[in-house]
């Protein structure tokens, strides 16, 4: 692969690519029309082409140093600029993003229809472009607007396409974002203020964590505001109540989007900006969050157990996952840390499976109500056994993508809290439990009366599995 040239600015090209698709759709009525798919595919792909290209210039031995950086000046009275950049965990996550888009764009070929595909398409380019941005950004101001501003194509996600009740769900899911996005704004406001150099405030993230002097209270407070955003984006109990609603009503290729990839952001917040803002705060409150984390952990798995809805099963599981993601974030230790950054990424990808292949079983039969599936493995041996595959990689089965970022996570607590990762052991029994039961009760058996008949995956369908099962095996 070419090198790339040293002044091309990759990560906006990147940001730009999929906004300047949106708005092809939007000023050109008949692509809208005709060729909506068709143009999501090809805008998506090239921001996969260009984060690929992107990773062949990025230097892995640094990994956490920040890279492919491109800052202008904005807003220079403020001291707002344009800054985008990556380390390693910047670049994976934009490496996601890339991977999952044109996977949702083809699993929605026949969840939307064809007259609102190009609504769809719009919004779900508009959401890459912000994706590129949030996790790519050094400017804080930058990152807490994209923050704010990409609730919007979500919203109309959910609001325009999703289930019977998607509009209450939406506006759940708004109202939770919103509060936790002001109360964010507060602490954006003081921490450029605390950390002005010579009287001029700054909003970068470097700048911001060298120059921030406030006294430990101050810093307590200022800590929360962010933290408390970032827990109801992650989601952590008990801000995590939106979540079932939102997946429930929510598109399967929605949902893939907001808690395989968007959801990260809160945790990703919390290691790109909590840890090395406040870092005396982040251990003065790492108590309380560890708590919580393994409270989400356990919590999180038994409401999956109880659960009779497909998609509300899988969202309650990602409460579980989410919760080793935040233990091993404040835990305090380098191993576990490394681990919630894989975990991140694999969670992405077998989180994006369980919900598709879910959404084509819901799709087939009508109703995402366990109760009225059994026997599915005869009917639907394909769809069973990727099913299978993709929850046993997201209850950590050796060999599977999450293994190693849940025993990373699980060691590293070992070595500083025996008590913790003895309960968080615990979550990891309750996994296997809220994956296999419900593949009992779904796909073994006899099949169901007006159930036998039911189509496998078809060419389209296996061919969006296939690399999301490559991406669980490397």
């Amino acid at each position: 692969m070419p090198t790339l040239p040293a002044s091309l600015p990759v990560l906006t090209v990147m940001a730009v690519t999929p906004l300047a698709g949106a708005l092809l759709l939007w000023l050109v009525p008949p692509l809208r029309r005709l060729h909506a798919r068709a143009v999501g595919l090809v805008f998506s792909l090239a921001v996969l082409a260009l984060g690929l290209w992107a990773l062949s210039a990025f230097d892995l031995a640094q990994a956490s140093t920040v890279q492919l950086t491109d800052t202008h000046s904005w807003i220079p009275a403020i001291g707002a600029s344009w800054a985008l950049g990556v380390n390693g965990l910047g670049l994976s996550m934009v490496l996601l993003g890339a991977f999952v888009t044109p996977l949702v764009l083809l699993a929605s070929w026949g969840e939307v229809p064809a007259d609102r595909q190009g609504l769809f398409t719009g919004l779900v380019l508009t959401l890459e472009f912000f994706v590129v941005v949030i996790f790519s950004a050094r400017d804080l101001l930058l990152f807490y607007l994209c923050f704010e501003a990409m609730l919007i194509p979500v919203y109309f996600l959910i609001g325009c396409f999703g289930g019977q009740n998607r509009q209450r769900a939406a506006l759940k899911f708004l109202l939770y974002s919103l509060a936790g996005g002001l109360i964010m704004l507060i602490g954006v406001i003081a921490v450029s203020l605390h950390s002005a150099k010579n009287g001029v405030p700054s909003f970068l993230i470097d700048s911001v964590a060298a120059n921030l002097h406030v006294s430990t209270s101050a810093g307590h407070w200022i800590f929360l505001t962010f933290f408390i955003a970032f827990a109801i984006k992650a989601p952590l109990v008990p801000v995590h109540t939106w979540l079932p609603d939102t997946a429930e009503q929510a598109t399967p290729g929605t949902s893939v989007l907001l808690i395989g990839i968007l959801d990260k952001i809160g945790t990703f917040g919390m290691i790109t900006l909590v840890l090395p803002i406040f870092p005396e705060a982040s251990r003065w409150a790492a108590p309380v969050i560890l708590v919580l984390a393994v409270v989400s952990i356990i919590y999180g798995g038994l409401a999956a157990i109880a659960q009779d809805n497909l998609y509300r099963l899988i969202s309650y599981t990602s409460v579980s996952h989410f919760g080793f993601m935040v233990l091993g974030i404040f835990i305090g230790s380098q191993i576990a840390l490394v681990g919630a950054m894989f975990y991140m990424v694999a969670h992405g990808v077998s989180i994006a499976a369980m919900f598709l292949l879910s959404g084509w079983l819901s799709r087939r039969g009508g109703t995402q109500d366990m109760r009225e599936y059994v026997g599915m493995q005869r009917v639907t041996p394909v769809l069973a056994g990727l099913w299978l595959v993709s929850g046993l990689a997201s209850i950590a089965l050796p060999g599977l993508s999450g293994f190693v970022p849940e025993y990373l996570v699980l060691m590293g607590t070992w070595t500083v809290s025996g008590p913790l990762a003895l309960f968080a052991v615990l979550g990891v029994v309750i996994a296997a439990l809220y994956v296999l039961m419900p593949y009992q009760r779904v796909f073994t058996g006899a099949p169901g009366k007006g159930k036998e008949d039911l189509a496998d995956l078809n060419g389209r369908e296996r061919g969006v599995m296939v690399p999301l099962v490559a991406a669980m095996l490397v």
